[in-house]
């Protein structure tokens, strides 16, 4: 199999990010049953300055979805802005602390099972610093990179007899996958903010354990 290309945390990537999604029209969900929560794709600089995504796996004693894998997020607080909240849980959960300058756009909300819309916002961390789990909240951090999302095997798609949207996987490497929400988030953020292609995803599925 051939090397993966490199894909690093320049000023041109990041540029070329801020340009792809401000000419993205992102789709706000405006169904006001929803729960409203905001998620954080940050981009830093990983392993030899590879441009990387930031995800947590949630502690075992949170309430909801424990264990599973996840971007930094939480529920939008009273007067809060989705850009905003998406830097509060950055710096609450993995200690990334990013002001607002470092917000590169929106990406389309997506309407959970467990009734949520989630606003992801996508930042530009770079070198910023440490990543460090907040134990109440985050059992790990990791910084994947960027290019394991130009995979030809992303995404995954498979049918359940209990839906008929397809459920969207994408495999970090060692058969280790994750599924909606992050993974359409992390498939439109190539989309759209890699190759500026105006793909929508609202209509992927997430497996049965996500849907309490």
């Amino acid at each position: 199999m051939p090397a993966e290309p490199r894909l690093d945390a320049t000023n041109a990537l990041r540029e070329r990010l801020r340009a792809n999604l401000g000419a993205f029209a992102a789709l706000a969900t405006t169904d006001a049953q929803l729960r409203r929560a905001a998620v954080a794709v940050a981009i830093v600089a990983g392993d030899g300055g590879a441009a990387s995504f930031v995800l947590t796996e949630r502690a075992s004693s949170l309430r909801n979805h424990a264990g599973q894998y996840a971007l930094p997020g939480g529920r939008i607080d009273s007067g809060e802005t989705p850009e905003g909240a998406a830097l509060r849980e950055l710096r609450e959960e993995v200690g990334l602390r990013l002001g607002p300058a470092a917000t590169l756009g929106r990406l389309d909300d997506f309407a959970t099972r467990s009734g949520f819309a989630i606003t992801p916002v996508v930042v530009w961390g770079g070198s910023a610093g440490e990543l460090i789990a907040n134990p109440a909240e985050v059992a790990a951090v990791r910084a994947i990179p960027l290019r394991v999302l130009e995979r030809p095997a992303v995404p995954t798609l498979r049918r359940i007899p209990e839906s008929d949207r397809p459920v969207i996987e994408i495999d970090l490497g060692k058969d280790d996958p994750i599924w909606a929400p992050a993974a359409a988030i992390l498939y439109q953020l190539r989309e759209v903010g890699l190759h500026g292609r105006h793909t929508r995803v609202a209509h992927f599925e997430q497996p049965l354990f996500a849907w309490r």
